[in-house]
């Protein structure tokens, strides 16, 4: 057999039982095949009818000779055999019909009609010397009538439809038996071949495609219609080749598949021991017309017996359409070729050892293979990986093979340990649907124990810990403690099986000696602040920051108070938990400013002086005198100005700072005239802080009084430069008093328009409208009537007569209600009459 990676398209079996009886006293000659039977004619002259698995349903004596052809019409009632010695019958198989003929030649063919079972078919031909038609007529008389003669002898004929197609010495005819015309002649290729040895095999693919197998060559003709343009005296159809190559070998059969092809081929070959030329094993080829060649898609040598002896000639290709089953008949044997399904190719993955791809192939047809079980598949998968040593792998694959069954899962985990790979496994063993028994997860875990402080850690944090008894592991880590005490990595796993075991005092206690990172999710998780009120200091002195953030965010279950009084002893601590409670409410801690001022000064100055400022319960004068202690001048500057003492507060940043932009800027902050005056008077003998105040006094003081009390001859540095500031100061106010001025003329402006166009809008008047003084309506009913109204500017409309008498000398009228509020230019516009 064929040993190459590629899988075969097909596999073989011998038709066996009957065929086998029938095989050890007699040779087959021919075969026919039905999709309900097989018809086998034997060199004995007897016909077999067979079921599929070759057992004999039922034998007929038809001659003491050779039976050359065997032939069934579509329905399988009808058959027609033929002998060597010229007989030809055509019986009905379940009917009384029978036809007997006997020639003077061999008759080497017969072919019944495919709808040989209806009355108006009742058709066959044979060929000898000549191709004979069969009609029967009146009175069922069978009337004969020749079809072609002169070629020699006829070696094959093939019955499709309305066309039959032969084959003589000289080539290949067809033949349309609706016109009676011979629409095609294709003749043979390699004429030194003897057609009796080398016969012409012939299948039809469909009603209009006929395949042709000669020597070593193939053709596949296409019957067409012809163009009634171009018929003239021609068939109304011809034949056009579409596929023509040549074979290796020669061709003793030929039979579709799909859009492919297989070839029966008889092979000869060169004997290694005697160099003469031999009989070889038989060739079944599956290949892909192409153009002018084919493509190889698959080749199988197959081993019939008595191979050595047969000829080209001793070999037939049969097939069934509708089960893709192809039958290679020689005289000793009959081989059955099949179509592999999903169960054979799962076989040939399994013997090439490609078991991830058989396990695949398993799973997407698990509802048409029979024969394999994905489980079986997945646990060979799993045996032949660690066959090969990739444990991990194999473990893994467990995962998806092993699913949710226990025990199969524990199964594993003891073979995994009887080859010491349990550290392989534990990975992937189940934690939830399904569990297995606590014994396999204590035992992975003994294993990592022994051997890998690390990895016991990790699947103590990844497994659940309902999986095991946690009292029998947390004694076991006990134990190895006991031999090195001071190992991190078990403490942290003790503590963690401590949290397990809701034993969170003990948990607590190991992740503050080991300063663990989880030791805060520990506290919050479990609740444990009545724990860590006496572990207040270790907390902070592992992590400040968290430490007091936890602290304040629970003050209802550890007080202020109580942090302040445990932190006595650490004021650097002290004073980090109250700057942090400072920052979150001013008010808050407030009992505890005092006590801040003194560790702001000693651990945190930066934040001291906005600590005074932002505080509204601080004593200032305790402040003061602290931060005079110190010499804090800028402290002690904003808390005079605070206590209201500015001019000290000018005084000391003039005589401690000596920064005349500070004081300047201090002057400006309290909007004193005497500051201004003091810190003049302070400045007038230093030139550098003249200069200074010549800068920045300019908006605020008049630089006149400043520049009459410098005394003559006094050096001024960069006087010139003070002075031009100045004058650019005061040009600059000029311009932006004039811009300001225009401004508002041009509004001003603007705004008169915009009234004037309103006041010269008109109002309507109508009936609607009344009096605000009298309240009838403004208009008369009689409009014939004359009347005086007078309509403001606001909308109010009165009677002429309704309005008071002005007792001034102006003649401008004003709006009684609106007047009331406030007078204005303009209430008085409109006047009507009539």
């Amino acid at each position: 057999e064929d040993e190459s990676e590629e899988e075969p398209k097909l596999k073989y079996e011998r038709l066996s039982n009957g065929v086998t009886e029938i095989l050890q006293k007699d040779a087959a000659s021919c075969m026919t095949v039905h999709e309900k039977f097989l018809a086998l004619g034997t060199h004995y002259g007897k016909v077999y009818l067979l079921d599929v698995q070759g057992n004999i349903t039922q034998k007929f004596d038809v001659s003491p000779v050779k039976i050359n052809q065997i032939s069934l019409d579509e329905s399988g009632e009808h058959m027609g055999v033929c002998s060597e010695d010229g007989k030809v019958q055509v019986f009905g198989l379940y009917s009384a019909e029978e036809f007997h003929e006997t020639f003077d030649c061999p008759i080497k063919i017969v072919a019944v009609h495919p709808q040989f079972v209806r009355s108006h078919f009742k058709q066959f031909v044979t060929g000898g010397k000549k191709l004979l038609l069969y009609e029967r007529g009146w009175m069922n008389r069978w009337k004969p009538s020749v079809l072609h003669e002169g070629e020699g002898n006829i070696r094959n004929v093939k019955w499709r439809g309305h066309l039959i197609a032969w084959a003589n010495n000289m080539g290949v005819k067809i033949l349309d038996m609706i016109s009676k015309q011979r629409i095609t002649n294709v003749p043979r290729d390699d004429i030194s071949l003897r057609p009796d040895m080398y016969p012409c095999s012939l299948c039809w693919k469909d009603n209009l495609t006929l395949i042709i197998g000669w020597g070593n060559s193939v053709k596949i003709c296409s019957v067409k219609e012809r163009h009634a343009s171009e018929m003239r005296d021609l068939p109304n159809r011809y034949v056009e080749i579409v596929f023509q190559f040549d074979t290796e070998f020669y061709i003793s059969g030929l039979a579709p598949i799909c859009d492919q092809l297989v070839i029966l081929s008889y092979v000869k070959e060169i004997s290694d021991k005697t160099a003469v030329e031999c009989c070889a094993r038989p060739r079944l080829d599956i290949v892909q017309p192409l153009p002018e060649s084919c493509e190889e898609i698959s080749s199988d040598a197959l081993t019939v017996r008595g191979f050595q002896e047969n000829e080209c000639r001793d070999y037939h290709l049969e097939y069934s359409e509708g089960e893709s089953l192809f039958y290679i008949i020689s005289p000793r044997d009959v081989v059955v070729a099949k179509e592999r399904d999903q169960d054979d190719h799962i076989d040939w993955l399994l013997e090439k050892k490609k078991y991830e791809e058989a396990l695949m192939a398993a799973e997407i047809s698990q509802k048409t293979i029979k024969k394999h079980k994905i489980l079986d598949i997945g646990l060979s998968y799993v045996n032949h990986l660690v066959e090969k040593g990739e444990y991990d792998l194999a473990a893994r694959k467990c995962q998806k093979i092993l699913g949710k069954n226990t025990e199969l899962w524990e199964f594993e985990v003891y073979k995994f340990k009887e080859i010491g790979q349990l550290k392989a496994i534990s990975p992937y063993l189940p934690r939830r649907d399904p569990v297995l028994k606590p014994l396999i997860y204590e035992m992975v875990l003994h294993e990592f124990l022994e051997s890998d402080y690390e990895g016991f850690a990790t699947l103590i944090k990844e497994w659940p810990g309902d999986l095991y008894n946690n009292t029998i592991i947390v004694q076991a880590v006990v134990d190895h403690l006991k031999k090195d005490p001071q190992n991190r990595t078990l403490l942290r796993t003790l503590a963690e099986l401590y949290t397990y075991d809701q034993r969170y005092g003990r948990a607590l206690e190991i992740y503050l000696t080991l300063r663990h990172k989880d030791v805060f999710q520990l506290i919050h998780r479990h609740n444990l602040f009545s724990s860590i009120r006496d572990k207040i200091v270790l907390l902070m002195d592992f992590d400040s920051e968290k430490a007091v953030d936890m602290l304040l965010d629970n003050e209802d279950k550890i007080s202020i108070d109580r942090v302040v009084e445990e932190l006595e002893n650490r004021p650097e601590l002290q004073h980090v938990y109250l700057h942090k409670l400072f920052k979150r409410d001013h008010h808050k801690g407030q009992r505890y400013h005092e006590k801040q001022i003194s560790l702001y000064a000693e651990y945190d100055r930066p934040n001291l002086l906005p600590f005074l400022r932002d505080s509204t319960h601080c004593p200032l004068e305790k402040a003061l005198e602290i931060c005079q202690q110190r010499n804090f001048v800028e402290e002690t500057v904003y808390l005079l100005s605070r206590m209201g003492n500015s001019r000290s507060a000018l005084k000391m940043i003039m005589e401690e700072l000596q920064d005349v932009d500070k004081a300047i800027e201090f002057a400006k902050e309290q909007d004193d005239g005497e500051l201004w005056e003091d810190l003049i008077l302070y400045s007038i003998d230093k030139p550098p802080f003249i200069t200074g105040l010549l800068n920045n006094i300019g908006t605020h003081v008049d630089p006149i009084l400043l520049i009459h009390r410098i005394k003559e001859g006094m050096e001024i540095p960069n006087l010139r430069d003070s002075l031009v500031k100045i004058l650019q100061d005061y040009n600059l106010q000029i311009l932006l008093r004039e811009g300001c001025k225009k401004i508002l003329v041009a509004d001003s402006l603007s705004l008169l328009k915009k009234m004037h166009r309103t006041q010269m809008k008109g109002v309507l008047v109508d009936e609607e409208n009344i009096c605000e003084s009298c309240l009838s309506p403004v208009l008369p009913s009689d409009a014939s009537k004359s009347f005086n109204v007078v309509v403001f500017h606001c909308r109010h409309m009165f009677h002429k007569e309704c309005l008071p008498v002005s007792n001034t000398v102006s003649a401008v009228q004003f709006c009684n209600i609106c007047s009331a509020k406030h007078r204005g230019p303009g209430s008085a516009i409109l006047e009507m009459k009539k």
